[in-house]
């Protein structure tokens, strides 16, 4: 039996995803930036990396223009990062503090690690893209433990 959509969240939110924060510089100087659950290494040789933005989202198309982005990967204590950069509207990044990358897309403060990189490939699948970016430079921001979403929340790594 195939499952309804609701069903199918419910039961593979089980799984828990870190939260990276996708970040650009749009075409009009200010920056962007999208919430994901769904980033991996791709990669080695060249190194490559992947996530999977909704096609539904209006900020994806204005990272893709850019050509460019940084995966931020952030920390259990980003919450509020994540909600600034999840909700609707135009200036997602007041109260933010960043720098800007080596290609020019914002850093984030207080990020656990940044990946810098080139926009690859696009795929279309089913109601996402798949999107491959070459890496360019990347580095360990901040020491910490992820921010990991799990059963609808947020959650932390704790040691064993």
């Amino acid at each position: 039996m195939i499952a309804e959509p609701r069903e199918f969240r419910r039961i593979l939110g089980h799984y828990p995803t870190g939260v990276c924060a996708i970040t650009a510089m749009g075409e009009d100087g200010r920056p962007v930036g999208l919430v994901v659950g769904s980033f991996t290494s791709v990669s080695l040789d060249p190194m490559l990396v992947a996530f999977f933005p909704d096609k539904s989202s209006t900020t994806w198309p204005r990272v893709e223009a850019a050509g460019r982005f940084c995966v931020n990967v952030l920390g259990d204590s980003q919450q509020a990062v994540c909600s600034a950069l999840s909700a609707k509207g135009e200036d997602k990044f007041a109260g933010l503090d960043f720098a800007l990358s080596a290609l020019g897309s914002p850093i984030i403060h207080g990020a656990l690690t940044w990946i810098d990189c080139e926009l690859d490939t696009v795929h279309e699948a089913g109601d996402h893209y798949i999107v491959l970016g070459r890496v360019r430079g990347l580095d360990v921001h901040h020491e910490g433990s992820p921010l990991i979403f799990h059963k609808g929340g947020y959650g932390k790594i704790l040691p064993l």
